[in-house]
């Protein structure tokens, strides 16, 4: 259960959720259903974001463990990354990132700006690594040599989804309950981008615990292709929901993964990524990632417009919008294609 697991309080409070009314008539005039939004990306630690929300059950187990180094994995701008970092700086821990090159950029902006910036303020330890190395196998070899010091270590992968970590949005899932109650309504649909799946998988068990129903959740998915990323989030969601109730089930339809909005692939700028977070920025003043929220939202506008979307949304806004800076090649020039854009920032950089 919930209650017994060690947590680590970085959070203030429930999120707040919020009502998109200007944007529901940007997208569909008078038969616009209600949209909405939580708002995971306004937590006060780090800059927010959702990988808090793992990171408050992660932290907590480091500490019940006795370790003194928080050490985990993720590209080179990952938002878990540099949420690790300042949640390790909360807790007293050192914070060791191990980050990886997967995406085809070298520009200034990329490689310095963004979320590295903030890993460094927060006074992590930086491994950067090639797009094909083992990252976990890096962190848990580095986790040897702190042993060997006299250290203790606590290795997490990417995204921090692990069982335990997935339990923090297994308690999202209970706070959305309550607001809904709150609200005197249901959402039809709550749409969350996919990488490491710890989002998705947390979702989907915390409303199988509660007798929900986890085909509500319906994730974008922006790193794995489709069939990987669905395999990968019902295994997590699994491995999840028995944390919580070992008698409980979760059949293979209950996982709604769905594609579309990956494009070339993990971090590369799509055209409708980009439409998604200027319109979101100019209709409501609010601000989308470029590789997770903003694909994702990107999905949830194609389903309002065609009318699939028929009943009221739940958007989780999961944050990273210290990655703006780190894609302002993408942003710079509306004629241009996301490609050429980015292309033109590498070829600035080679100069």
């Amino acid at each position: 259960m919930l209650e017994d697991r060690p947590r680590l309080a970085l959070l203030s409070g429930p999120t707040p959720i919020e009502r998109l009314a200007r944007l529901e008539r940007i997208l569909a005039g008078d038969t616009a259903r209600p949209l909405f939004v939580k708002r995971d990306d306004v937590m006060g630690v780090g800059g927010g974001g959702n990988k808090l929300r793992k990171l408050e059950f992660l932290i907590a187990d480091a500490q019940a463990q006795g370790c003194d180094t928080f050490v985990t994995t993720g590209g080179r701008q990952s938002n878990h990354a540099r949420l690790s970092a300042a949640a390790s700086a909360r807790a007293g821990l050192a914070c060791e990132l191990v980050l990886a090159d997967m995406v085809d950029r070298d520009d200034e902006s990329y490689r310095r700006n963004g979320n590295v910036l903030l890993d460094g303020l927060f006074g992590a330890r930086l491994h950067h690594v090639s797009g094909d190395t083992d990252t976990l196998a890096f962190a848990r070899a580095r986790a040897e040599q702190l042993r060997a010091e006299g250290r203790k270590a606590y290795v997490v992968g990417a995204g921090g989804s692990s069982p335990i970590g997935c339990l923090g949005y297994a308690a999202c899932a209970h706070e959305i309950l309550a607001q809904e109650a709150a609200l005197g309504l249901r959402f039809e649909r709550i749409v969350i981008p996919n990488g490491s799946a710890g989002t998705h998988a947390g979702l989907a068990a915390g409303f199988a615990a509660a007798g929900d129903d986890p085909r509500r959740v319906q994730s974008y998915t922006v790193l794995a292709p489709l069939a990987q990323a669905q395999a990968a989030t019902r295994d997590l969601a699994r491995e999840t929901l028995k944390l919580l109730d070992p008698e409980a089930a979760l059949a293979d339809d209950d996982i709604v993964v769905l594609g579309g909005q990956r494009g070339e692939g993990y971090g590369i700028p799509t055209a409708a990524m980009l439409e998604a977070v200027r319109l979101v920025a100019r209709a409501e003043g609010l601000l989308l990632d470029p590789v997770y929220g903003g694909k994702a939202f990107a999905g949830l506008i194609a389903a309002i417009r065609s009318a699939e979307a028929s009943g009221p949304s739940l958007f989780v806004m999961t944050g990273g919008v210290p990655g703006l800076f780190a894609y302002e090649p993408a942003f710079r020039d509306e004629d241009r294609s996301p490609r050429q854009a980015v292309s033109a920032s590498r070829d600035a950089a080679s100069q």
